[in-house]
Parts: structure tokens; C-alpha cells; sequence
């Protein structure tokens, strides 16, 4: 069935100002209903509404420890299961993210973080380098966390990378508890996040590559 994916300026998402860092993206398939808001130099307030209690939960991570301000609100065919209203959501914000950096001006680009949570250590190092690519290395002892497939984290993150043209290396140094390895690897993404869209104030209005375009 035909997708349509709309960029919106003017959603009824009340939390981020209209700053120049921001975006908004909704994204209506036949399965789902997407709306994302993004501030990157935001301050860490989030509102988000996905269906999916342990998915809102990563999202908070996201936007706690990236400081980005972030509300989704996503309505799905959750009566099948979580692939395509979780999926959505990775689309989404993927769009919000590469609209938001636009020509990626400025910008450190790469980012790196190692988190633990109790037993669990894992390490996220990225790249807005233009070209998507995910190697993931999580080892999720459990298939579900609550309610939450964890298959669909590694689909989550596929999503973010294809439509943020984001490079993404995520590495599992410890850890035996699916939601402590699940929710370090969100806050090691969030902090590598913030690092890599920071703004580099020694090149503030180039490129940051040596191509000259990314």
C-alpha cells in the first residue's frame, strides 16, 4: 500500500520553540501515524506517546542524557504487534534528525560514549558521515522486556541510521539483563548523539569534512 511522508512546520506539539535547530517531521503510513518534534540545543524535555511503554521509556533516555528536547506521539497497528509502529518511530526520528542538522555545518559529527548500568557496559561510537551503516553487537539474553520485543531494538536503530544517514557502531563490552544492556546502549547513544551534533566552535560555519560536503 502507497506510503506518504510529509514534513510539517506546524504540528500541535506545543514543547519545542521554533529555533534553528529544531524539525518536525510526520510521517502517515497505511500502518501508522508518526509526529516528531526536535530541538537539538535543547535542555532534556521530553513527551512522548508511542503505545509502547519500554520504547517511551529508551526515547526518555534519548532526550534526558542527549539534552535534546523531543516529543513523539505515534499511533499504530499495535493489535498485530510493535515491528511497524517501532520501526516508524525510528524513521521519523531519523528524518527529524538529518532535517534538524541540515548541510551538517558546523557540527562535530563524530560522537563516542561507553555507559554501564549495573552489570551491563556498552560502548556507541557514530558518524553523521552521509552514509548509513549500522554494526550492532548487542547479545539480548531474554526475547522480550515487559511487553517489548527485543528484536526491535536493533530494527529501532536501522530505521535512525538509514534516514539520519548516520554511521552507528554499538558494542556490548558486559552485561547479562536485557533492560540494562537495552537502556546502557540508549544512554550511550544519546550522549554519543549529543557529542557528534554539538557545534564545533573552531569550524563553526564549514563542513566538517575534507571533501567539503557530507
Amino acid at each position: 500500500m502507497p506510503i506518504h511522508d510529509t514534513l510539517e512546520s506546524n504540528l500541535t506539539l506545543p514543547l519545542i520553540p521554533q529555533l534553528s535547530r529544531t524539525a518536525t517531521v510526520r510521517r502517515t503510513t497505511g500502518e501508522t501515524d508518526v509526529q516528531v518534534a526536535i530541538n537539538l540545543d535543547g535542555a532534556g524535555n521530553c513527551q512522548v506517546e508511542t503505545g509502547l511503554p519500554f520504547l517511551d521509556h529508551m526515547l526518555h533516555q534519548i532526550s534526558s542524557h542527549g539534552l535534546f528536547d523531543l516529543e513523539i506521539k505515534a499511533q499504530g497497528d499495535l493489535h498485530i504487534d510493535g515491528h511497524h509502529t517501532n520501526e516508524d518511530v525510528g524513521i521519523t526520528l531519523g528524518q527529524a534528525l538529518g532535517k534538524a542538522l541540515g548541510d551538517r555545518k558546523g557540527i562535530t559529527r563524530f560522537g563516542h560514549f561507553f555507559a554501564p548500568l549495573d552489570e551491563a557496559l556498552v560502548q556507541v561510537t557514530l558518524d553523521f558521515s552521509g552514509r548509513p551503516h549500522l554494526s550492532y553487537g548487542l547479545t539480548l539474553p531474554t526475547p522480550m522486556v515487559g511487553t517489548y520485543d527485543t528484536q526491535l531494538v536493533r530494527e529501532f536503530f536501522i530505521a535512525v541510521v538509514n534516514h539520519s544517514h548516520m554511521t552507528l557502531h554499538v558494542r556490548q563490552l558486559d552485561g547479562l539483563n536485557s533492560h540494562h544492556i537495552i537502556e546502557a546502549t540508549f544512554k550511550a547513544f544519546a550522549r554519543a548523539l549529543r557529542m557528534a551534533t554539538a557545534v564545533d566552535p573552531r569550524r563553526a560555519h564549514l563542513i566538517p569534512s575534507s571533501k567539503g560536503v557530507l
